[in-house]
């Protein structure tokens, strides 16, 4: 299989490594191109789970095609990419805006797929198979987070999320609650979204994002930071009988009579599922669950404008 990946960042390494382990478990031989922005070393483990380095592209069509550059280069690598591979692997978010046209770039539901691991995080699932036998009337999700603390090894004043100009900000970057708030519950009629600058980071992107969704049956609240200390990534579900709660940071859900069912598992699992769910979708074995047509309009909505 002849795979190509633009950006070889924290995110690009963590698919690269989870597409040889699940390539080594098919038996699938694997040729690995990196399109590089610089000549910059990677570090050798890295290197050495790559065929070729190359600073431009050649006539050559790819099976597969990785875009985890930074989200506002997406656009550009996938207008340059056309016609040059035959599905694509888009990390979220698709782009940073929505009013991308994507037929232009030739993106249809049979050749490409937008990143969505939170879905397939244990708990998740365990979540969604739970909530087929419930009727929900309120739904509270948080993810509230300390941005400094997501790289330790990083001045997180000069990382992509802190800069709104690189498409950083919470709205943005923890999109991932939007998207699994629409593949629990559909879209909402109407949404309302209050965002801004309100903490003491260095930052000029938005660190707090706060939306309102109505739905005819339930109205769903969504809260997304960057500057709580403790972390908390929870959603809330108010039934009849109580609350069913999931904790995804610690793998588990509660149920509304006290009942915790333990789903935690390594953290990495998640993206390994997904990257065995993309294989099966190329192959045909498996429904493409996140579309760039899905993906365009859960940004959208995010960003509070029409797909």
């Amino acid at each position: 299989m002849k795979v190509l990946f633009v950006g070889i960042g924290s995110i690009g390494t963590r698919h690269l490594r989870n597409l040889h382990t699940v390539a080594k478990e098919r038996g699938i031989q694997l040729e690995v191109t990196a399109l590089r922005s610089s000549p910059r070393p990677l570090s050798e483990d890295v290197a050495a789970l790559i065929t070729n380095q190359v600073m431009e592209l050649d006539d050559t069509v790819y099976d597969l095609a990785f875009i985890t550059n930074p989200t506002t280069l997406h656009y550009n690598a996938l207008k340059d990419l056309k016609g040059k591979a035959k599905f694509f692997f888009i990390e979220k978010p698709i782009f940073e805006d929505s009013v991308y046209d994507l037929n232009e770039l030739g993106l249809t539901d049979d050749n490409a797929y937008v990143a969505c691991p939170m879905r397939y995080c244990g708990a998740y699932m365990k979540l969604k198979e739970i909530l087929k036998d419930e009727k929900p009337f309120s739904v509270r999700i948080i993810c509230s987070s300390y941005l400094p603390g997501w790289r330790p090894d990083q001045d997180y004043r000069k990382n992509y999320s802190a800069i709104k100009a690189l498409g950083g900000g919470v709205t943005i970057d923890l999109i991932h609650e939007l998207d699994y708030m629409t593949d629990l519950f559909g879209f909402p009629l109407e949404s309302y979204n209050f965002k801004g600058t309100y903490s003491n980071l260095e930052v000029d992107s938005d660190d707090l994002s706060v939306y309102i969704a109505r739905y005819a049956d339930k109205l769903c609240e969504v809260h997304l930071d960057y500057f709580g200390r403790e972390y908390r990534r929870t959603c809330e579900v108010f039934v009849a009988d109580g609350t069913i709660e999931a904790e995804f940071g610690k793998g588990s859900v509660k149920m509304p009579d006290g009942t915790v069912i333990n789903c935690n598992e390594e953290a990495n699992m998640r993206f390994v599922r997904e990257m065995r769910n993309v294989l099966d979708i190329m192959e045909g074995k498996a429904e493409n669950i996140n579309t760039p047509e899905k993906a365009n309009k859960v940004l959208a909505l995010t960003l509070g404008k029409e797909a």
